[in-house]
């Protein structure tokens, strides 16, 4: 009980802040950043002028909602633009690929392969083993055209 009492409360905010900066980086939201940098400056702040911990509390809740709201302010105007917008869109992938019908095309629907995946698909009718191209998706389905 006698070590907590000798801890100086700027180790708790610090390592506040610390947890709370690991913590984003294993769960990225752009939420506990803020609060991580609140605890950090907090805890700086009680290092260089000691005060009581309500104060300490208030000038947390203070950061804490000034950083949020900055933050929020400035990814709103300036977005994170994703480096393959793609990534996790196997139809938007395939837009402008050539597939190969495996099950004839009629009536607007069939089946065609493409790599080692079997779609399904609309568009034009069409045998098996023709060869056709990706126009779009809608969903798991892929839209289709005639090579040109």
């Amino acid at each position: 009980m006698a070590a907590l009492e000798s801890l100086d409360p700027h180790y708790a905010w610090l390592a506040l802040g610390l947890v709370l900066a690991a913590a984003e980086m294993a769960i990225p939201g752009l939420f506990l950043i803020w609060l991580a940098g609140a605890a950090i400056l907090t805890g700086l702040l009680t290092w260089v002028v000691p005060m009581g911990f309500p104060l300490q509390v208030m000038i947390f809740a203070v950061l804490a909602i000034v950083g949020v709201f900055s933050g929020r302010r400035y990814l709103s105007s300036n977005p994170v633009v994703s480096a393959d917008p793609l990534m996790n869109d196997r139809g938007g992938r395939l837009v402008g690929e050539v597939v190969v019908v495996t099950h004839a095309i009629v009536e607007g629907s069939g089946r065609v392969k493409q790599g080692d995946s079997e779609w399904l698909v609309r568009g034009p009718d069409a045998e098996p083993g023709t060869r056709m191209r990706v126009a779009g998706h809608d969903g798991v389905v892929l839209i289709v055209e005639h090579l040109h």
